[in-house]
């Protein structure tokens, strides 16, 4: 069921993200042949009535995608056919492109606005004591017999008065036997050897804390659903300056990795909606970088077309997707290969 949450959650960001593209597609009067959900064999299509659109839906239901008349530059085009993309202004090409990555980080802010007035944000101060809320599936800590409920008040030797004493302790154990003593019941129980598994680069239990709930006001809720996806954005991309400089994929996962990150965090509606709200900003910032075949690689054409007020040649722009596309599928089947073998 976490792993079928997963791929649903997943799903519906790239159902979003390829939405954004379709709606300002529309909204600039292009033409767009399909909208497709999942991939493999058609099990069920639909064209409304006077619509040019095919939507269908494939046998796995994961990612998606939309075809707009014209964007393919080795397409034959008619220069008269209005409804085509290369015959928009590039004010229309840019917001039809720039539309995905856009409705990515529309979705993370409001899921960020909704747990906040639900008094999910991290401005909250952290409970004391340290109260255990959820035990993941799976986790050291499951496997160690911690309930929810229980108290952690020592790791490793150490009194622990909130979650940031035990993420400060904990953060650097990964693959390390490490003593934890709880209360259960108003009572100290013998102490527990748990050794936290490594997540990205830090090591956890698979607990999540009891919080002090303080719900924001609206005014401070619709500022803050715009500044913590600014945040996340600043701080992938610094994750991704340390990948470059170490010379390492480590922090990168593919669709199968994923699927793993999501389903191990689906215990209730407030943890799914948040690994959501990380993973829709990863999709947008994403592909907004400047690489071919992304996103952001369309709108540094567009750019150039601004600039300059002429189109660049359209064979090397379809020649630059190509290869950009042949390496990004190159790296997703590697990186995939590594996580189903981890």
């Amino acid at each position: 069921m976490n792993i079928l949450l997963a791929i649903l959650g997943i799903s519906a960001l790239v159902i979003v993200h390829e939405g954004g593209h379709y709606l300002a597609a529309r909204a600039f009067g292009m033409r767009v042949l399909r909208f497709s959900v999942g991939f493999g064999p058609t099990i069920a299509r639909f064209q409304p009535k006077d619509s040019p659109t095919v939507f269908q839906v494939g046998l796995i239901p994961f990612m998606a995608y939309v075809q707009i008349a014209g964007m393919n530059p080795a397409e034959e085009n008619d220069p008269n056919d209005p409804e085509l993309y290369p015959n928009k202004s590039v004010f229309a090409r840019f917001a039809a492109v720039f539309a995905g990555p856009f409705a990515n980080y529309l979705t993370a802010s409001l899921l960020v606005f909704v747990l906040a007035l639900m008094g999910h944000h991290g401005e909250n101060p952290p409970h004391e004591p340290m109260v255990v809320d959820t035990v993941q599936p799976d986790s050291p800590a499951l496997s160690a017999g911690i309930q929810a409920g229980d108290v952690i008040v020592q790791a490793n030797d150490k009194p622990v008065k909130n979650v940031l004493d035990l993420i400060q302790i904990t953060t650097d154990r990964a693959g390390k036997p490490t003593t934890y003593v709880i209360e259960r019941a108003g009572q100290r129980l013998d102490p527990l050897t748990i050794t936290p598994i490594d997540d990205h680069g830090r090591g956890v239990i698979g607990i999540i804390p009891k919080a002090e709930l303080t719900p924001m006001a609206v005014g401070d809720a619709v500022s803050y659903s715009v500044v913590y996806p600014f945040q996340l954005t600043m701080a992938q991309l610094e994750g991704f300056k340390m990948m470059f400089r170490q010379g390492s994929t480590e922090g990168v996962v593919g669709p199968v990795g994923m699927v793993k990150f999501v389903a191990t965090r689906t215990g209730n509606f407030v943890q799914l909606a948040n690994v959501l709200i990380l993973i829709s900003v990863a999709l947008g910032m994403f592909n907004l970088l400047p690489l071919p075949a992304l996103d952001g690689g369309r709108l540094v054409f567009l750019g150039y077309e601004l600039v300059t007020r002429r189109r660049a040649n359209e064979r090397v722009e379809t020649l630059v997707h190509t290869v950009g596309l042949v390496l990004l599928l190159c790296l997703i089947a590697l990186v995939t290969l590594r996580d189903v073998a981890g």
